[in-house]
């Protein structure tokens, strides 16, 4: 070699070409991949404040003003946005929104969601809870940048900056210091970022369909049951619509809630029978996972009283609304038994005339409007049975009873179909994600 040959030492913070998983036909002969630190693409990283006096200070109208209940995962959520006034807004300059701005939470619950910002939200502002991320338009796609924060190994990387992974902040230095995986062609970041935001618009619009669903069962389950004061209901079946008036019962004559034990956890087990907690109960149906509490299989026969079959139907004592709903679930007939934990209730029929399957959706309705009428605030840490079965509660004939249930019941399942579809979306999204990213450990390695 001759002596003034010279050498080039690599960069001390080169990254290896990767190559993803999954490319498109006319990238797959393109250069690989390199990990880019996030501040060597952007022009601004930084938040804003939060006005004196807090939320007084919000208006009407005006200059829009993104918290971090306005970012979502990839998407802004505007329907509570509030406003400040102009010379607020004068006042915040250094955090005015630009279109096509990353906005990403970064403190709190909501920590590493993060969205786009677009039109609608143009000229305003965001609080010290929500960082902007301006990135240099020809190097980095916003969308691109957008949806790899969002996918598992930008989620990944944003944990690793949390102490113990509790999620409690993020600093602009840990910000810029974010590995990105790029490809060497720009246009393979917008074709990747175009393939993800068509998969994002098929969830919405499948969300949608599911919000429009529940909306509608919500007004019908308004018109098929007599309002407060009423003894008929505004919508009847043609069949009823002369049947006259619902019969008056107190809801403790025909219906009791027998509550379940508070088994200790030296008695749990790794196999055997379920216990059934409130966590169990979801809306409509049960909620199993991995990390189910189990009780010993001879627990049948110690406590036959608690065991939970299919089509018994079960409700939160505690805590019993949420999101607007009753957590409520009518057991399905397939599923394995289980034993019911105290603070869960099991609807018990009394009475020959209340047909099982009108008693789940008629108690949907009633108790979700007792428990809400008796909260205190946002209040409502059990539900009170003495004061429950003192209420009177107004039940047609049987035949009307189910008809009413098998319309209820159809709908619910339409529902959840309909639900299961948008689950579906958003596990393909996110394979599809692991798939067009390099994964992150490669990145570091």
């Amino acid at each position: 070699m001759s002596s003034n040959t010279k050498t080039t030492a690599p960069k001390e913070d080169a990254m290896p070409a990767l190559v993803p998983k999954l490319r498109f036909p006319e990238f797959r002969l393109a250069k690989g991949w390199t990990g880019e630190k996030l501040g060597a693409k952007t022009k601004k990283v930084g938040s804003g404040i939060t006005p004196t006096g807090g939320d007084k200070n919000y208006k009407q109208l005006g200059r829009p003003f993104v918290r971090s209940q306005n970012i979502g995962w990839g998407e802004l959520l505007l329907d509570d946005v509030a406003f400040i006034d102009e010379e607020t807004h004068n006042s915040f300059s250094s955090t005015q929104i630009a279109i096509l701005d990353v906005l990403l939470n970064i403190t709190g619950a909501s920590i590493g969601r993060s969205a786009v910002a677009d039109s609608r939200i143009k000229g305003g502002n965001v609080n010290q809870h929500v960082c902007i991320i301006r990135v240099k338009p020809d190097e980095l796609s916003p969308s691109f940048l957008n949806q790899y924060l969002i996918s598992h190994d930008g989620q990944k990387q944003i944990d690793s900056f949390q102490a113990g992974g509790n999620r409690q902040g993020l600093n602009f230095e840990q910000i810029r210091s974010f590995l990105i995986p790029l490809p060497a062609v720009f246009a393979e970041q917008q074709k990747i970022a175009e393939c993800l935001s068509s998969v994002d618009e098929l969830i919405a619009a499948q969300a949608r369909k599911v919000d429009a669903l529940k909306t509608h069962k919500k007004g019908l389950m308004q018109q098929l049951f007599p309002r407060e004061g009423e003894t008929q209901p505004r919508l009847r079946f043609p069949e009823f619509q002369g049947a006259g008036e619902w019969v008056t019962n107190s809801f403790g004559r025909v219906l009791r809630i027998g509550s379940g034990k508070g088994f200790k956890a030296s008695e749990y087990s790794k196999t055997g029978i379920r216990l059934l907690q409130i966590e169990n109960v979801g809306y409509g149906a049960t909620k199993w996972s991995e990390n189910t509490v189990c009780l010993p299989e001879s627990y049948a026969t110690e406590y036959p009283e608690l065991v939970l079959r299919g089509g018994d139907i079960v409700l939160a004592l505690n805590r019993p609304v949420t999101n607007d709903e009753l957590k409520i679930a009518k057991i399905q007939e397939n599923e394995p038994i289980a034993i019911l934990y105290q603070r869960v209730g099991r609807l018990e029929i009394l009475d020959d005339s209340l047909f099982v399957d009108f008693a789940f959706h008629v108690c949907r309705l009633f108790i979700k409007g007792f428990v809400v009428d008796k909260s205190i605030g946002s209040d409502q840490p059990f539900i009170s049975l003495r004061d429950l079965y003192s209420q009177n509660i107004r039940l047609p004939a049987l035949p009307e009873q189910q008809r009413i249930a098998n319309c209820l019941t159809s709908l619910d399942d339409l529902i959840t179909a309909q639900t299961q579809k948008l689950a579906a979306l958003k596990t393909h999204k996110q394979g599809l994600m692991q798939q067009l990213f390099p994964a992150l450990e490669e990145v570091e390695a």
